[in-house]
């Protein structure tokens, strides 16, 4: 059974020429800047495997880039889709009610770890409206024009989310972009300031935000700080909880609203079912979170919750839109978070996380070329570098090891600002068998490339 197998190549070459075949016919009708390295034409998906066209086996390690938490064709979730299916596919919630918005709303709303006793829940169709809208409420709600927001962040490729994303090789020639977005920058402790002690590092960091007050915009026209709880396309760099604790408390002084960006580190990828459940847990819960992804495990869907005060805060009409909280994505959904909690898939996140983290530190000590690990949970790092004490980071490296590890049958992805960072986003659901193979292809893969 897929849902079980390992890795396994039988073609002599990738991609095979079923594969190939597919892949020519995208490039003919796909325009190339819908990027894609990997030579994988999938046939069918099944928890965390992939079978190709041509009967390869593929592990895959990048889940839809953390949508697909709960895998691929979770059959509980199948049957939920259908059944709503053979209701209605659609029903635009500005003109019908319909039970699946309103239970999702309910549950997100019990869930969420945001600020407040009486939540309130709207939903989008991808995590960058997910982050536009957050911004929109945060806007409406303070009656303020601008945002902060942070080096090495990605919120998505809509016009105002590329001006919010840091990397600007996503906007190349799409401008110009709207005013009133501002940025500081993110505490990476990999790459601070060198001979910069620890205990010097909150202040320093913080002095980047309130530089912007000075520098950029007054801190009340500041509507909103919005943040990644774990950077995602930047690195994966979890945000330092004591740093996180004192933009908590500025926002508080400066009446700014402070956003969690969980599109990619939601449910139960960060060993929560939202990792501001930490921020939570140490008093700072964030006043509005956006989330999607994994919402719906591979459904369209994305939810923007926060207290009812700042959720009734825009006019009529400016929230919305056709096919937001659409039916089938809603079943998707509740079923998905559903088997989270019953299946218990943040605490098994954790016990990934620790294999993983473990198993890149003990190659840290065997090959020179890895910088740092790091991470929450289930969602961990890898950063490679051409020298450990200069930290110049290697992007081609990296690329060749993703290469490698495709070849052999796992499928793993980049990130970071200079493209030298290897993200573990896997379903959750993998095996302990497959976990293993997995690793074992990805270190074989760091050494053959490292030589």
């Amino acid at each position: 059974m897929l849902r079980t197998a390992l890795p396994k190549i039988i073609t002599d070459t990738l991609p095979g020429p079923k594969a190939k075949a597919l892949i020519d016919r995208r490039a003919a009708a796909v325009p190339s800047s819908i990027r894609c390295g990997y030579p994988v034409a999938i046939e069918r998906g099944e928890g965390a495997m992939i079978e190709d066209v041509d009967g390869n086996y593929f592990l895959d390690w990048i889940g839809g880039v953390g949508v697909l938490n709960i895998g691929y064709s979770q059959p509980e979730v199948v049957e939920a889709v259908k059944n709503q299916a053979d209701k209605y596919f659609h029903g635009m919630f500005n003109i019908v009610t319909h039970e699946g918005y309103v239970a999702l709303a309910e549950k997100l709303a019990q869930i969420a770890p945001v600020q407040g006793e009486k939540k309130k829940v709207f939903f989008a169709n991808s995590g960058a409206e997910a982050d536009e809208n957050a911004v929109k409420v945060a806007k409406a709600f303070t009656k303020r024009p601008n945002i902060i927001v942070f080096s090495g962040a990605f919120h998505g490729r809509t016009n105002l989310t590329m001006s919010m994303t840091s990397k600007k090789a996503y906007a190349v020639d799409m401008g110009p972009f709207p005013e009133g977005i501002y940025r500081a920058q993110f505490p990476n402790y990999y790459r601070k300031p060198e001979g910069m002690p620890e205990s010097a590092l909150v202040d320093y960091y913080m002095k980047s935000i309130t530089d912007v007050f000075e520098q950029c915009a007054p801190a009340d026209t500041i509507a909103a700080v919005v943040v990644e709880p774990l950077q995602g396309e930047g690195g994966f760099i979890p945000a330092p909880i004591e740093w996180v604790k004192a933009v908590r408390n500025l926002c508080d002084e400066k009446g700014i609203l402070l956003v969690a960006d969980e599109v990619q580190s939601g449910f139960c990828r960060t060993g929560r079912m939202f990792a501001s459940e930490y921020w939570k847990e140490a008093g700072v819960a964030p006043d509005i979170i956006a989330t999607a992804k994994s919402i719906a495990a591979g459904v369209p869907l994305s939810a923007i919750i926060a207290r009812e005060e700042i959720m009734e805060a825009p006019a009529p009409g400016t929230i919305g839109g056709t096919y937001c909280g659409n039916p089938l994505a809603c079943a998707a959904s509740l079923k998905t978070i559903e088997i989270m909690e019953r299946d218990h898939l943040a605490e098994r996140s954790l016990e990934i996380g620790k294999t993983v983290a473990a198993r890149y530190k003990e190659m840290m000590d065997k090959y020179p070329v890895i910088g740092d690990v790091r991470g929450l949970g289930g969602m961990v790092g890898i950063e490679f570098v051409k020298d450990t004490e200069t930290k110049e980071p290697a992007p081609e490296l990296t690329g060749a090891i993703i290469k490698e590890c495709a070849a052999n049958g796992l499928l793993v992805e980049g990130a970071g600002t200079y493209n030298n960072v290897i993200r573990f986003l896997a379903p959750l659901v993998m095996t302990d068998e497959q976990l293993i193979a997995g690793l074992d292809i990805f270190e074989a893969a760091v050494a053959t490339c490292s030589r």
